[in-house]
């Protein structure tokens, strides 16, 4: 399994979205702060929006911020924003019967232990660990700040 690229920059999106500290962010500046092309970044703010994982205002001061902490955002729940329900294979979904093999296949009983558990791993991993720089501790973690052409990493201590 590959995630696509969409999928890809949402989770970069979002964890610099986490490093923003609270700051309401625009599409504009995060695909300048990420290099997601700015097309995409206004195209995944809306789904993630719609995923309920972001909550936008338009408007003066308006923008977009985290819907819940980063700790209870999971992988799963950023794929599943962008690219629908994780199945592994169209056996898994309910409703489907396009597969040549279906009636004699013997492992599609199978799938949904598999779809499950790729599900489960994938939920195991919080947006707030994909955000930490490799070698980071909690107590001293880099803030991104907004400045007029963008952002810029900043390490402060947290306390």
């Amino acid at each position: 399994m590959r995630l696509s690229n969409l999928a890809d920059y949402a989770v970069v999106m979002l964890a610099a979205a986490v490093r923003s500290d609270g700051v309401r962010l625009s599409a504009t500046c995060l695909a300048e702060q990420t290099g997601v092309p700015l097309p995409t970044a206004q195209k995944l703010v809306g789904r993630l929006a719609a995923a309920g994982l972001i909550v936008s205002s338009r408007g003066t001061g308006g923008g977009f911020r985290l819907a819940r902490d980063p700790s209870d955002i999971s992988l799963a729940d950023i794929v599943e924003a962008v690219e629908g329900k994780i199945a592994m294979t169209t056996c898994v979904d309910h409703g489907r019967h396009d597969c040549a093999v279906e009636k004699t296949c013997q492992v599609k009983p199978h799938w949904n232990a598999v779809n499950d558990a790729m599900r489960g791993a994938l939920a195991g991993v919080s947006l707030a660990s994909l955000s930490k720089f490799p070698g980071e501790t909690p107590d001293r973690a880099p803030a991104i700040s907004h400045a007029d052409s963008g952002f810029r990493r900043e390490t402060e201590e947290r306390v």
